[in-house]
């Protein structure tokens, strides 16, 4: 038998969704060395937005920036021995690995390219109607047989994020599906890269103390056991931090087990240690069985939506909002038909005595949903014009209404692993059928931990006993936070800076206490779990989202500023803290 190789394997990214920093692909192969290039171009919405591409076009589905990026990328990744695994093939993975041969062609750059298939289930009987796309999220395992049979590019469709990076590490060491542990460590490096710039300072809570102008993408050096060093190339902006690596690895998570295909990764368990300026030691991963069902990723066009902003500038804001919503339901009762749903929502961003009319300006939010374009397009454009001369003193909006967009819904389904097809379609064109892992394990939902546990549950630190003053205070001086979306849920990862502050956190940031810090969560199930090695809660609000991300259903619709907005929240602080 072969031994595995020694020295680490350098995995950078130079994409983290659909849509992010053209250039970086080439910044990565040229900055520094690389043994492999990872490119995430997929999300819930992009899903959305590719099957409608489809629906279009047969022959579409896939990230075509990711071409355009390869025009000059190919030669360089051949020049420089850098292999690219991606899921810019969407929904069509098999005409982006055409597509890519064709370049290759006609740029005279010789390439072997394989890709990935048999997450696409939307032939499957059962879906509810009207679902565009059905994706199941496979792992790396697919990867891994490209890699091992020589492919260069490897184009795949819906894989999760950080298959990306564990399948090519198990290839490369030629790790077992029962190396737990290896694979955990490798899914949460995986997990690190997937967002590109968010592990190098992008959308960080303290990114006042770094340089965030152009943050560099990140790379990881992964080892044979499993263990990674997080950094980035040489003199690119930004910084690789414990807390920018800790602020990625609570982004779109849940619990402390991260379930995958592969493997069940324990958050609870991982190490962050400084190994020098700008590298971050990822390591203590300890892996579980996966579940037995793999998560699958339906959308659906959920009707039609159009929004208006009323400008209430001045006096008498809320007279001003309660006139012109009695006249759109004036309106809407004319017409005979109300919109199925009517949200309003007024933002008080005006200030007393302003010294210019923006600062005087509150604004008043009007979103409408319905099946019927009609409702929410000329109903809602001919009122909202109409009342341009016969409104509130001052009236006007921040852009005319138009017709209305469709807007869709995300749900996810869970189907056993074993009635999911995972082929890699090789070089040469060979199949070769991927089997699930045999070992699994139902996923556990464990409750927060009671203040001492034992038999290794993660346990609450001591208190912070101080008999000093509080002061009411931003929560943001003490701890950072980073949220996202997971269907219609968000997650909000609240981390503390530092040992006294997470003995106050981990006790005073309660459920209850979040619930009366956001109103927005009030009646909604939230979650709390404890990372302690993070010094880390991580809060699972249910529902804040509606029907995910493309369904718009919030100002914030991915909650990326949840965290944020939690930050800025006042609570009674001890002082020694401050």
């Amino acid at each position: 038998m072969t031994p595995a190789p020694t020295a680490p394997l350098r995995i950078g990214n130079a994409s983290g969704f659909y849509g992010d920093r053209f250039g970086a692909l080439e910044e990565m192969l040229t900055g520094g060395p690389l043994d492999i290039l990872t490119g995430d171009y997929l999300a819930e919405l992009t899903m959305l937005i590719l099957g409608r591409d489809r629906l279009k076009d047969p022959g579409r589905g896939y990230a075509k920036t990711f071409l355009r990026q390869l025009e000059t990328g190919l030669g360089l990744a051949a020049e420089r021995g850098v292999r690219i695994v991606t899921n810019a093939g969407g929904l069509n993975p098999a005409g982006l690995a055409d597509a890519v041969r064709e370049l290759a062609e006609k740029v005279g750059v010789p390439v072997r390219v394989a890709h990935v298939e048999g997450d696409d289930l939307l032939a499957r009987p059962g879906w509810p109607a009207g679902t565009l796309t059905a994706n199941a999220y496979l792992g790396g395992g697919g990867i891994a047989e490209c890699l091992r049979a020589g492919a260069e590019i490897v184009v795949t469709g819906r894989v999760t994020d950080a298959a990306l990076v564990s399948g090519a590490a198990a290839a490369h060491f030629g790790w077992r599906p029962d190396d737990f542990d290896r694979l955990a460590g490798a899914v949460l490096a995986g997990h690190v890269l997937e967002c590109g710039t968010q592990a190098t300072g992008g959308n960080y809570s303290f990114f006042g103390a770094l340089d965030v102008h152009r943050p560099g993408f990140p790379l990881a050096e992964i080892a044979e056991d499993g263990s990674a060093v997080i950094t980035k190339h040489p003199g690119t902006g930004g910084a690789v931090t414990p807390g920018t690596v800790t602020a990625q690895l609570l982004y779109e998570t849940t619990g402390a087990r991260y379930a995958g295909p592969d493997v069940t990764a324990r958050l609870d368990s991982v190490r962050l240690t400084e190994d020098g300026p700008d590298r971050v030691r990822l390591d203590g991963v300890r892996g579980e069985a996966p579940p037995p069902t793999l998560k699958t990723g339906l959308t659906r066009l959920g009707g039609w939506r159009n929004e208006v902003t009323f400008v209430l500038t001045g006096l008498d804001v809320d007279l001003k909002a309660q006139l012109v919503r009695e006249q759109m339901e004036a309106a809407f009762a004319a017409a005979g038909r109300r919109p199925v749903e009517v949200d309003w929502r007024l933002a008080r961003t005006d200030h007393p005595d302003a010294a210019s009319e923006e600062e005087a300006s509150a604004l008043l939010r009007l979103v409408v949903r319905d099946p019927d374009q009609d409702v929410v397009g000329r109903i809602i454009s001919g009122a909202a014009v109409e009342l341009a001369l016969g409104s509130y003193p001052g009236f006007h909006v921040t852009a005319p209404p138009g017709k209305g967009a469709p807007y869709g819904v995300f749900e996810a389904a869970y189907v056993p692993a074993g009635e999911v097809p995972h082929v890699a379609v090789l070089p040469d064109g060979r199949r070769v059928d991927v089997e699930p892992c045999a070992n699994t394990r139902e996923l556990a939902r464990e409750p927060d931990p009671p203040p001492a546990t034992a038999g290794g549950t993660p346990m609450l630190p001591e208190p912070l006993h101080h008999d000093g003053p509080t002061r009411r205070a931003p929560l943001g001086l003490v701890a950072g936070a980073r949220s996202g979306d997971k269907g219609g849920a968000a997650n909000v990862g609240v981390w503390a800076r530092t040992e006294e502050a997470w003995r106050w956190l981990a006790h005073e940031l309660t459920t209850d206490r979040l619930r009366a810090l956001l109103p927005e969560a009030a009646d909604l199930p939230v979650e709390r779990h404890v990372l302690p090695n993070l010094r880390a809660l991580n809060f699972v609000i249910d529902g804040l989202l509606g029907a995910g991300v493309a369904s718009q259903a919030r100002f914030d619709p991915q909650a990326k500023a949840v965290g944020e907005w939690l930050r800025a929240r006042h609570l009674d602080i001890p002082e020694v803290l401050l």
